[in-house]
């Protein structure tokens, strides 16, 4: 059995980009000097630390190794037109993504495995495309910086803390808005908002166990109502300070955003091109930068 799905041929990623992604990253560029900043209080050491701690500690998926996951990461890099990074998967009990770019080294994604037993393969191919969304779109210039102060704070706790504390709200900020970016590229993959808006759903609230009974029009539902809250000043101002500190933006405000981009002209106008066949996927057997 098999399905239609449009390659996107010659995809750029400013025609998916984000506005709120657009802001933040000039913004983010008005900070003099943020990459060198980071990189010469930790030198390459830090970064070659990062990298080998990450690929020691998981599972290369290739052709031989989990190769199901291995046609979902291929078939998501041809829709989106771009080259495949390296894909790992790493035992870790806390549901997670991220993606790590390094200069002189192959960028790599990893998923725990926490995330993949929860998930359907469509689900686990999204989360793959929303960490290919950060290479498509250059995310690793600062996702590099976000992740390396990470690391600062772990090895050299003072002047980590003292570095992160000072950019880190215009840090935080762009992250945020590189997260609705990096959705809709989860979406240009999968071409199905259900898909993705079960993803941050069962990323909200699921389990092993919970996942196969979690209600996906209600959460819906939940998201659309979202905008409710900030019909009163107090109720836009919880709204500010409870993701002000936070890496990504809360799980029903991605859905509901997802759930506006897809009944957009822009998103319908993206995939009004060369449509190509796919089989059906196959359900596989079996921090730092979150989906």
């Amino acid at each position: 059995m098999s399905f239609l799905k449009t390659q996107l041929i010659g995809l750029k990623a400013d025609s998916f980009r984000h506005p709120l992604d657009l802001q933040a990253t000039k913004a983010l560029k008005q900070i003099p000097g943020i990459d060198m900043m980071v990189r010469n209080l930790l030198g390459p050491v830090a970064e070659q630390v990062f990298y080998v701690e990450n690929i020691a500690s998981s599972v290369l998926v290739g052709e031989q190794q989990l190769p199901d996951i291995h046609k979902l990461l291929l078939d998501a890099c041809q829709i989106l037109d771009m080259e495949p990074p390296q894909l790992y998967i790493r035992q870790h009990p806390a549901p997670n993504a991220y993606t790590f770019a390094m200069r002189g080294k192959q960028p790599f994604v990893v998923l725990h495995t926490s995330l993949v037993d929860m998930l359907t393969p469509e689900e686990i191919q999204a989360v793959i495309a929303h960490e290919l969304g950060h290479l498509k779109c250059d995310h690793s210039v600062y996702l590099t910086p976000v992740n390396l102060l990470i690391l600062a704070a772990t090895i050299v706790p003072n002047v980590g803390a003292l570095l992160a504390q000072s950019i880190q709200s215009q840090l935080l900020e762009w992250v945020r808005c590189a997260e609705f970016t990096c959705d809709r590229a989860a979406l240009l993959v999968s071409q199905d908002p259900r898909v993705v808006m079960s993803v941050l759903m069962k990323l909200a609230g699921g389990s092993p166990t919970l996942s196969k009974q979690l209600n996906l029009d209600a959460f819906i539902a939940q998201a659309r109502a979202y905008d409710d809250i900030s019909k009163t000043e107090m109720g836009e101002m919880v709204k500010v300070a409870r993701t002000a500190q936070l890496s990504h933006p809360v799980p029903v405000l991605r859905a509901r955003e997802i759930d506006r981009w897809a009944a957009s002209k822009d998103f319908e106008g993206l995939l009004k091109n060369n449509p190509i066949e796919y089989n059906d996927v196959v359900a596989p057997k079996g921090g730092w930068r979150n989906w």
